[in-house]
């Protein structure tokens, strides 16, 4: 009788293992907050060159969700698990004061293209390239922007000034301070340590967890001739956008993994 019980035992304990192991991975914040883990689902990534390069309707896909009035002004989708992810920071900021906002989420192809061109036409009076490196300052390329995959997001304000003083200060600093234990890294720092592509953006905050596998993947399967479909697109390849922008990130976000 008593083999039967230690049986049944650890039948249940190898049972619970596997359970958690293959459902959910759990993400430690490194004492954010004594309680605090991230628990997300799980699932496997479906990563194909039309998400990639945005040129996909997120807001019918599963893998997308809406984020909740409370957390924006404006109709912001999200990856699933960047959502989630996003909320346990959120909730570890409020437990010091901090209030984030989201701005900007998820752009498909179409998005970026109506940024691109509004901001080619206001920059008519340069020559093409100089007009593409103008709002390269601050803005992707169609098909080059981190914000297609639904990892990367906006917060509070897009004026780097705004985060050099102030509320805006305290703010930065948590995020500077935490962000990394939620998976958030800012990809677009100071450009000191050699960094290329756009200025930096204080507000502009990556999911690595996913992120870095969406880049590795457009390094492998895409290239400048993939880029097109917009004014001005001929110009990727002179400007080697893939080498310069998309691969123009913070030396931590390169070695993340």
């Amino acid at each position: 009788m008593k083999q039967l019980v230690l049986i049944l035992f650890l039948g249940h304990v190898m049972m619970s293992c596997y359970t958690n192991t293959k459902d959910s991975v759990v993400i430690e914040t490194n004492g954010v907050s004594k309680d605090t883990v991230i628990s997300l689902e799980k699932d496997t990534l479906n990563i194909t060159n039309a998400l990639v390069l945005g040129r996909f309707d997120y807001k019918n896909d599963s893998s997308f969700v809406k984020v909740n009035a409370e957390h924006t002004q404006k109709t912001i989708y999200l990856n699933r698990e960047v959502y989630q992810a996003f909320l346990q920071m959120l909730e570890a900021a409020k437990q010091d004061d901090i209030v984030f906002k989201l701005i900007s989420g998820t752009r498909n192809f179409k998005e970026q293209k109506a940024i691109w061109e509004r901001k080619w036409t206001r920059y008519k009076h340069l020559n093409p390239e100089d007009r593409a490196l103008k709002i390269l300052e601050y803005s992707s390329m169609p098909g080059t922007s981190r914000h297609h995959w639904g990892t990367d997001i906006d917060l509070n304000s897009l004026n780097n000034s705004y985060f050099n003083s102030g509320k805006g200060l305290k703010e930065y600093q948590w995020l500077i301070s935490h962000a990394n234990r939620f998976g958030f890294y800012q990809v677009y720092t100071d450009k000191v340590n050699g960094r290329t592509g756009y200025h930096p953006e204080k507000w502009h905050w990556s999911y690595l967890p996913l992120a870095s596998q969406y880049l590795a993947f457009y390094n492998a399967h895409i290239s400048e001739k993939d880029i097109n479909g917009f004014k001005g697109s001929e110009l990727a390849a002179q400007l080697r956008i893939i080498e310069n922008y998309i691969n123009g990130i913070s030396k931590k976000a390169i070695n993340y993994n």
